[in-house]
C-alpha cells in the first residue's frame, strides 16, 4: 500500500466528472488499497479516487470508531434520499476550512463492491453525509459549492466533528 498525494482545491482535476469502472483489474485493487491507506493516514472518513488524481467512479468510506471497517463503493449511485438537515463538513481536499452544508440524513446507494457484485447500502446520519460528500467528488463537486452562505470558516483542530 502506498500513501498517495491528495489534490487540493484549485486543482482542475477535482472539477471533472469521473469515469465508470468497467471491471476489477489488478490496478483497481491496488488503487483501492492505496485509497484506504491514504484515507487512514490523513484521518479522513472517506476518499474519492479523483482526490488522488484518478478519474474513476470509486470511493472508500470508514466512519467506524476504530477505523477498521472500510467500505469500497464502485460506480456508486444514490437512489433514495430522506430528510434534509444542515451539518458541519470539512474535506481533505480543502484543508483548514469547514462549513455548514444541507445533506440528506438517510440515503440508499447502489454500487458494486470489490468483487464487482451489485450491492445496496442504506446509510443514515454521518455515514449518509459521508457517502453524499464522496459521490459529489465523483461529479466534480466540492462541499464548498454547497456550503450555506457565510458559514465557511477556518476549522478548529480541537473539534472532532466534520
Amino acid at each position: 500500500m502506498v500513501v498517495r498525494k491528495i489534490l487540493f482545491n484549485g486543482n482542475p482535476l477535482l472539477r471533472k466528472v469521473s469515469k465508470p469502472i468497467k471491471a476489477i483489474t489488478p490496478e483497481i485493487r491496488k488503487l483501492v488499497e492505496d485509497m484506504i491507506e491514504t484515507m487512514y493516514v490523513n484521518q479522513g472518513a472517506g476518499l474519492a479516487a479523483v482526490q488522488i488524481g484518478e478519474l474513476k467512479r470509486l470511493i472508500v468510506i470508514d466512519v467506524s470508531e476504530k477505523k477498521d471497517q472500510p467500505l469500497v463503493l464502485i460506480n456508486p449511485k444514490i437512489v433514495a434520499k430522506v430528510k434534509e438537515e444542515i451539518g458541519k463538513e470539512a474535506c481533505l481536499s480543502v484543508p483548514g476550512l469547514e462549513g455548514k452544508v444541507s445533506r440528506f440524513q438517510q440515503v440508499r446507494v447502489k454500487a458494486r463492491n470489490l468483487h464487482f457484485i451489485d450491492v445496496e447500502v442504506d446509510a443514515e446520519g454521518y455515514f449518509a453525509v459521508a457517502i453524499q460528500h464522496e459521490v459529489d467528488h465523483l461529479d466534480g463537486i466540492l462541499y464548498i459549492d454547497r456550503v450555506e452562505t457565510g458559514s465557511l470558516k477556518p476549522s478548529r483542530e480541537d473539534d472532532d466533528e466534520q
